[in-house]
């Protein structure tokens, strides 16, 4: 009979090892969780979606650009009670660990410069840019997911036009329904009044 695994224990890599010397783990029976994802040493920017491990494919500039872009336009007002981080951990759940290309966070839920995680309840906004190769996570997975955990605001940034510049869909949380609701497609700027105001330019991404 096969060895049985538990959550958290890796077996001996050399089976699995492949051409290039890099190896992958076996999952659990299970699935990961929440306490694996934060033992296991991953690669940058993993995530883990329904007890999986998500690895990331060298991104495209338009998401870096769009990233810093938004970052620093949601740093111009932030209230005082918030705080604006990059490509942080959110757990959802035992099972789901997405990482948001943008959050906005509640002030005193970040602890401490060792700090790698959030919590979804102390999350106010999250931002997915979309990528080649994760269109159906971005677009579909990770909204479902983050509004099922009660994340009041969401964003998805696609690529659009001639000059490749940032389309902005915002969302809202129906509460009732834990379903987002649109709010608005932003091609040129970017001005709301919620989760607080901001007023961001999507063409200065061409002088980034």
């Amino acid at each position: 009979m096969g060895e049985t695994m538990a959550a958290g224990e890796l077996p001996d890599p050399s089976p699995y090892r492949q051409p290039n010397g890099s190896s992958w783990p076996l999952p659990p029976p299970d699935g990961y969780t929440e306490d694996d994802f934060f033992t296991l040493d991953l690669p940058p920017h993993t995530e883990l979606i329904d007890g999986s491990l998500v690895f990331v494919s060298p991104q495209r500039a338009f998401h870096t650009l769009s990233m810093y872009l938004l970052e620093q336009g949601l740093r111009q007002h932030v209230p005082n009670g918030l705080r604006v981080r990059r490509e942080m951990a959110v757990v959802l759940g035992r099972r789901n660990v997405p990482e948001p290309d943008v959050v906005v966070v509640k002030a005193e839920a970040v602890k401490s410069r060792r700090q790698n995680r959030y919590q979804a309840a102390d999350v106010l906004l999250a931002v997915e840019v979309v990528s080649p190769d994760s269109e159906d996570r971005d677009r579909d997975t990770k909204p479902h997911k983050y509004a099922a955990a009660g994340i009041k605001h969401f964003w998805l940034v696609e690529m659009t036009g001639e000059n490749d510049r940032p389309m902005v869909i915002t969302y809202e949380l129906d509460p009732v329904n834990r379903t987002y609701v649109s709010t608005g497609v932003h091609h040129d700027r970017l001005k709301l009044s919620a989760p607080y105001d901001i007023d961001i330019d999507l063409t200065a991404i061409d002088e980034l």
